[in-house]
């Protein structure tokens, strides 16, 4: 796995995926950044959510589970002084889908947490305290 960083002046960047996608990332104006991309801690934190919620959903397929949406939210904290690490991450996911088991969607989310979300292990080991949580709804 590869990527490269580029600057793009003041306090932007522009990340270039190995599989050849871009994302572009940037500073808050009091940090000399034009807002115009989600800060790196942002990346990170989103990397974290789109790791496990692939885990989780490809975890549900498998359980041949009818999920018709899936979202997950988190929340993180970081600590007061640099470097500003993330010190606690809450994951909650909000499953919906027509006649969810729910022992089928807590053992998604625990699979993903304890086995598969590279991302989630990587942070837990650097001192992360994360949580999950879920609840399943049911389809219209």
């Amino acid at each position: 796995m590869k990527t490269t960083i580029e600057w793009t002046g003041d306090a932007g960047f522009r990340a270039d995926s190995g599989s050849g996608h871009s994302v572009q990332m940037d500073g808050p104006p009091d940090h000399g950044g034009r807002n115009q991309g989600p800060r790196p801690m942002e990346m990170m934190l989103m990397g974290l959510g789109g790791c496990s919620s692939f885990d989780v959903m490809s975890i549900l397929k498998k359980s041949r589970q009818d999920v018709t949406d899936c979202h997950a939210e988190l929340e993180a904290e970081r600590a007061d002084a640099v470097p500003a690490v993330f010190t606690r991450i809450h994951l909650h996911f909000v499953v919906t889908g027509r006649g969810l088991k729910e022992n089928l969607v807590k053992r998604a989310v625990s699979l993903s947490a304890e086995k598969y979300c590279s991302a989630s292990i990587m942070l837990e080991k650097a001192g992360v305290s994360i949580t999950h949580s879920y609840e399943v709804r049911e389809a219209e």
